[in-house]
Formats: structure tokens, sequence, C-alpha cells
């Protein structure tokens, strides 16, 4: 895996844990998002993951996109490789955590609503408050929308406000809140819950959801059907999940 400064990950059983640790509050400037974006492209060849998590260290998950690196002379780099960690984010063909605790504002909001789960600490803070700089959020105008309407992703992009991580579940961008002293126990449940599948049956289940996204139900159906009958049928893994259940015992996943 590539080495960096900013940044620590860790690979065991299935799971991918990259933590933000970049003191004080994990904010990214355009080497750490390479840094990143290198990790990011290695874990989207690994077959064998069953789950990514992004963590932040110290108080914060992370605080943004330093505000120098707007500035004219660097912004075009900076925007071509922040975009660049979306394109790979959603490469990952395994279902991507966001363990938020802290501060999750600006850039950090954007990179946690690019994950499938949102796992919040009670805590923990949300907002796109780049209107105040002057600034738009680049990524959270196309992802907002999807996860809570566009009214409200109006609401939250032009009002800059911070929302608590209640807030952010009722509205939909936060997937799950749990109080702060539960917080490590609810992400081990979380990702022990992914751990027991077949990476293979993982992620023909995430492309069943997202390669349907936009069609119309005439169209996704006769599409995941496809999936089903023509990809999921003929994997020996789900046949071994039907050959452990009629043998009552758990399944030995082969990931083929």
């Amino acid at each position: 895996m590539s080495e960096s400064k900013n940044l620590k990950i860790e690979i065991a059983d299935g799971v991918a844990r990259i933590t933000f640790a970049r003191p004080k509050h994990n904010v990214f400037n355009i080497e750490m998002m390479n840094e990143f974006n290198a990790m990011l492209k290695e874990l989207a060849d690994d077959n064998d993951l069953k789950c990514v998590v992004f963590l932040g260290e110290g108080r914060s998950w992370c605080a943004g996109v330093e505000v120098g690196d707007h500035k004219p002379d660097m912004v075009h780099d900076m925007i071509a490789t922040f975009n660049r960690s979306f394109e790979l984010i959603n490469a990952i063909e395994v279902p991507i955590i966001a363990a938020v605790h802290g501060v999750c504002l600006g850039g950090g909001m954007e990179y946690a609503i690019a994950c499938d789960i949102v796992l919040a600490g009670k805590s923990a803070k949300f907002g796109q408050p780049e209107v105040k700089l002057g600034f738009l959020p680049p990524y959270a105008a196309i992802r907002l929308p999807k996860l809570v309407g566009p009214a409200k992703a109006i609401e939250v992009c032009t009002t800059g406000r911070i929302y608590s991580a209640d807030e952010a579940c009722s509205i939909g961008f936060v997937s799950q809140v749990v109080d702060d002293d539960k917080f490590t126990e609810a992400l081990d449940k979380l990702i022990g819950e992914l751990k027991t599948n077949s990476p293979l049956i993982i992620r023909l289940n995430k492309r069943a959801v997202r390669q349907n996204l936009g069609f119309d139900f005439k169209t996704s159906l006769v599409q995941v059907s496809d999936l089903f009958l023509n990809t999921l049928m003929k994997t020996e893994d789900t046949l071994e999940g039907i050959k452990s259940f009629e043998e009552k015992r758990s399944p030995d996943w082969i990931n083929k």
C-alpha cells in the first residue's frame, strides 16, 4: 500500500480502515488528497475486501479542505484532485462506511456523504459552510439532492447551517446515530455484519442497487433479474449458500 504522512491504513479480515491523521482537524490539502487517491485506487482493485471504513483521528473527523488551496493559482489542481477522490470512491464495489465523530464540515462532509453508510456519534456536527466564504460545495450539489431532495439540499448549501447528528439523520444524509460512548461498539457491530458475507456477493448486492438508479421500474426489474439469473446464480458462493442452509451450517465462502 502507498506510503502516506497524512493518512493511516489498516487492512485485515476483508476490512480496510483509512484514518485521516492530519492535525488538528484533519483538513485536507492537495498533498493529502493525492495520498488518499492513491490508497483508494489500490482498494478499488482488491477483490477480497468486504468493506472500507473512513475514520478521523483526534477531535474531528474532517473539517474540510484548506482554504488556501482555493486560491486562483491552486484551485484548478485542487478541484481536479478533489474530483478524482469521488471517482475513485465510486469505483469501490463494496460498502464504504464513514465513521464520523466530532466536526464534519465542507469537503469533509462531502467525503462523508460520498460513502454508502454514515455512522455518526451523537456529538458529531455536519454542514456545508462554504457559502459564508463565497464558495459552493461541488460534490454536495450533485449528491445531496439524491439523498435529501433538492429543496433540503438548497437549504444545506445556501445557509451554511451546522446540523447536529440527529438533525442530519432526520434529513437523510446520516444513516445511524449512536451515543459517543457506544460509537466503537456500534461500528464493530456494523463491520461484523458485513464480514459474515461473501466478498463477491457483497459486491453484487451493491451493484444491484447502483446499476438501477434512474431507470424506470420495468427496465430496473429486467436488469436486476438478469444480474440475479445470469451472474449471481452462476457463482460458487451462491450455490454454497444454498448448500450450507440445507446442511444447517455456516457457509464456507471462496469469493467465486
